[in-house]
């Protein structure tokens, strides 16, 4: 019986399956026998679209497509959670299966927050998340630093620090730490997150600590919750997947390479945050002016959930249909969000007048939980 604490190695017993996808599979069989018990009603998955910078959510409802969805994709920076209150009234009433990265996560926990998602009603399996390229700048990267056609490659992958890819003739990597020096590489929320092994899911999962002959073929498991514990028996039980207990050595490897991000991340959050804090809001007035009102910051945020017209009152500080939008516009919205920005990133990446507003919000948000940290201890998860 596995139990909350404990950590794995699993992989699929079905050939086709771990041929197509990645360490073994064991991810993607775990959504299918939740299909096939009927522990979930549906997942809500990713899948690859015209190539690999297109991610596609989708619906599942049959195991076998599930397969469609093996494999990562690091270059589609879609949020889950978002995309959950999205598609509520098709979930309502439902149980739902659905793969998280640390935002994704921290998203779903906002929302039950605010009474918008019943987590009794989810099932997440976390996998480890070194962070996510913007498609657009992914495409530059590959053809100015690899020296290659963006549209040959056929597989990409974050490993050992570097970002690999495979393309027609051959495969190449180059270091993330080179590629973020030439400006590109990970999103820049990414490089401050620090929530690198969701552990507030039911399930983590990931390539790290798996070593010897496991290597690349099997899931490292790390078993958080009795949901996940369930789920997990259930699958071994109907021999969808075959474990073993983690190899001692690679456990540490694994709290090693999250050490290594967590720094990482406290590097990149002194590099934006030092420079910014004495000239925080003067910036953000100065971006913030080319501001055209069009919302996406706002329709795109899991936890600014509100109707736009809201940030737009009658009075003389936020004037109706004024562009660019007055100060207190934005200043509105950053009070709203300023203890819960999960530093996702959407508001940035979506943002038309590519105005940096994750950085504000993150800004914000990190500087505020200073003042709470050491009274109430970290919280549930340190973003």
């Amino acid at each position: 019986m596995a139990k909350k604490g404990e950590m794995l190695y699993a992989w699929t017993n079905d050939a086709a399956l771990a041929k197509k996808a990645e360490c073994g599979g064991a991810v993607t069989e775990l959504l299918k026998y939740a299909l096939e018990s009927k522990t979930v009603d549906a997942v809500l998955a990713v899948k690859r679209g015209v190539d690999l910078y297109d991610a596609v959510p989708v619906i599942v409802t049959k195991p076998a497509e599930l397969d469609q969805c093996a494999g990562s994709l690091h270059c589609g920076t879609i949020l889950m959670s978002k995309l959950v209150l999205e598609y509520a009234p098709k979930f309502a009433g439902k149980k739902i299966g659905m793969v998280v990265k640390g935002c994704d996560m921290m998203g779903m926990y906002e929302l039950a927050k605010r009474n918008l998602v019943n987590l009794d009603n989810l099932v997440m399996i976390g996998v480890n998340c070194g962070g996510s390229v913007s498609p657009v700048t992914a495409r530059k990267m590959i053809k100015e630093k690899y020296g290659v056609d963006p549209n040959t490659v056929t597989k990409e992958e974050i490993d050992k620090g570097q970002f690999i890819i495979e393309y027609e003739g051959g495969h190449k990597g180059i270091s993330v730490d080179e590629l973020e020096e030439a400006g590109f590489g990970r999103r820049s929320n990414c490089r401050r997150c620090k929530v690198k092994i969701p552990r507030q899911a039911d399930l983590a999962c990931g390539n790290w600590g798996v070593i010897g002959d496991k290597a690349g073929k099997a899931t490292f498991v790390e078993v958080c919750s009795e949901k996940g514990a369930k789920l997990l028996d259930g699958a071994i039980k109907a021999k969808k997947l075959t474990t073993e207990a983690a190899n001692p050595k690679g456990v540490e490897i694994r709290g090693k390479v999250e050490g290594a991000m967590h720094k990482l991340g406290d590097k990149w959050r002194k590099h934006d945050f030092e420079a910014l804090a004495p000239v925080l809001w003067q910036t953000i007035a100065t971006e913030t002016g080319r501001c055209m009102k069009c919302y996406a910051c706002i329709d795109h945020c899991p936890v600014c959930i509100t109707r736009a017209d809201k940030f737009e009152q009658p009075d003389m500080m936020v004037r109706h249909g004024v562009i660019p939008a007055d100060p207190m516009f934005h200043l509105r919205r950053f009070a709203h969000i300023s203890d819960s920005c999960i530093n996702c990133g959407q508001c940035e990446e979506c943002c038309p007048s590519e105005i940096p507003l994750a950085l504000f919000s993150h800004a914000i948000r990190t500087e505020a939980d200073k003042f709470f940290e050491p009274k109430l201890g970290k919280s549930a998860y340190t973003n």
